[in-house]
């Protein structure tokens, strides 16, 4: 062993010994917070991360590859990249699918892609930064998903995709939308950045539609601090979306490669002189989206527990809904399809709008209780200051979107909450009831 190698094994040494001495607070009801999400780490992420240090290749080198493959192992699909968000992986997505290489497939301005108004702003976003037209259904309660039959009215003659999120884990009707994809010739990208993890009839979201999305930011199922993928099947799209990812560039040799393609200085470029530099020619008008390595050495210890991660979510998910089921009739609890195994984000619960309270009283009333809440979103996403003038086609009315507007939050289920800390979410609830039975009581 050479002098440098035992200095890196003495450093991680000396990772592993500073992560033993960190100190888990114990959980205080009321004082300790019960947080909605959050990063849930041993010293492997730190010893990763160290060791990528180490080598101070910045940009993507030999985690990022480990991740790539292991991510395609994990939901058996043959291509993925990473990039530096879920809201990039969304950007990039939708972008490949206006490549000029995809012929009278691709989309080009004025296009309609189908999506909800209930849900994250930048799976919309990109339909927009694209130049297509956003149309907006509705969805259900509980589930927080559209039904098939709100997806086929709002079919045209100008539907290019469907792009949409499985909200907070669960999936939506993936099999019958892809079917009908399938039938109409139309895209369809599955945003899988509240899910991974998750399974319909025992297969992995992110395997149904043409492209998927991932994001790896603190609050997801696994992290590397800031990150995202896309995943496919499609070898095509695979190429083109690594090329948006990558500045346009036709080249798709990876960093510190040269000449994978055997022709770099022999091919004919657009009007370019023959032979120009194949690592510097641009077939679109990309991005620099890319992850560093430092990153990609989180996530890969992240990667190697998604399974327990996933886990614990559902264990806790169980114990918060049997907890909550003696409020059932004044909140909609959360449900999911049948055939499907969820990988709960968080807690969903809506407030019945003949429950006698408010969302506003029962979220104060947790929050000043230490017990953290989120709103599903951006609520109803037309009535965002940002998307007040955006073009965009609405299929019947937005009833339930507004309603989850108005009445829906959600609260957590990660792993680092424990059966105490939903002992205690369940006892807020039972004060909460108790204390406003009055009004309650006048309200039935």
């Amino acid at each position: 062993m050479s002098e440098q190698e035992d200095i890196r094994g003495k450093i991680i040494e000396l990772v592993r010994e500073y992560h033993a001495q960190r100190s888990v607070d114990e959980f205080k009801p009321g004082e300790s917070i019960v947080r909605y999400s959050g990063r849930h780490f041993d010293d492997s992420e730190l010893v990763n991360a160290v060791d990528a240090s180490l080598d101070f290749w910045l940009t993507e080198g030999r985690f990022t590859e480990e991740f790539e493959y292991e991510l395609c192992e994990y939901l058996d699909v043959d291509h993925s990249m990473l990039v530096n968000s879920g809201s990039s992986a969304n950007l990039v997505a939708l972008s490949a699918l206006t490549s000029h290489e995809l012929g009278d497939r691709r989309i080009v301005p004025g296009d309609e892609v189908i999506t909800v108004a209930a849900g994250f702003p930048t799976t919309v976003n990109p339909i927009i930064q694209v130049g297509a037209v956003p149309v907006f259904v509705d969805v259900e309660l509980g589930t927080y998903t559209p039904t098939l039959e709100s997806i086929r009215a709002a079919l045209s003659p100008k539907t290019r995709a469907i792009m949409m999120a499985h909200p907070l884990g669960v999936p939506f009707d993936v099999e019958e939308i892809k079917t009908l994809c399938d039938e109409k010739g139309i895209w369809l990208v599955e945003d899988c950045c509240d899910a991974l993890g998750a399974r319909v009839d025992g297969r992995r979201l992110g395997t149904f539609g043409d492209l998927a999305t991932l994001s790896f930011y603190p609050a997801h199922q696994i992290t590397m601090g800031e990150g995202g993928a896309v995943v496919t099947n499609d070898e095509q799209l695979a190429r083109i979306a690594r090329s948006f990812r990558d500045w346009g560039r036709d080249c798709y040799c990876a960093g510190g490669e040269n000449n994978t393609c055997g022709k770099r200085f022999e091919q004919q470029q657009g009007s370019l002189p023959y032979g120009y530099d194949h690592k510097y020619v641009y077939s679109h008008i990309g991005y620099n989206l890319k992850v560093t390595d430092i990153q990609a050495a989180i996530g890969c210890a992240q990667l190697k527990k998604v399974q327990s991660f996933v886990d614990k979510r559902r264990e806790n998910w169980d114990l918060l809904h049997a907890r909550l089921q003696e409020f059932a009739s004044h909140l909609i609890l959360p449900s999911f399809p049948e055939n499907s195994e969820p990988s709960f984000f968080g807690y969903a619960i809506t407030v019945k709008e003949d429950s006698g309270f408010a969302r506003a009283e029962l979220i104060n009333y947790l929050e000043d209780r230490k017990i953290e809440t989120r709103p599903l979103f951006c609520g109803n996403l037309t009535r965002q200051p940002a998307y007040s003038d955006i073009t965009h086609r609405v299929v019947g009315d937005l009833g339930n979107t507004d309603l989850i507007m108005n009445n829906t939050f959600f609260i957590g289920v990660f792993p680092g909450i424990n059966a105490e800390q939903i002992d205690y979410i369940g006892e807020v609830f039972s004060d909460f009831f108790d204390s406003h039975s009055s009004l309650i009581t006048a309200s039935s």
